[in-house]
């Protein structure tokens, strides 16, 4: 997975988790999920990086609503 790829699947995410978080503005909804991105900097393979940072950000919205 390219950057543009990964970038793409993580907006995917942040529209996902603001589905699923309604009373999350989507704002803060992309903060949290740019917020988990960091952790999997140094990851050489890519490709599972975008479920990763889902499982982060939603625990950390869950801990918000």
């Amino acid at each position: 997975m390219d950057r543009s790829d990964e970038d793409r699947a993580i907006n995917e995410v942040i529209d996902r988790l603001a589905k699923q978080f309604p009373r999350v503005s989507t704002d803060e909804v992309a903060q949290v999920v740019r917020q988990s991105r960091p952790e999997f900097d140094n990851v050489p393979i890519r490709d599972f990086v975008p479920l990763f940072v889902e499982r982060g950000a939603k625990a950390r919205l869950r801990e918000l609503t």
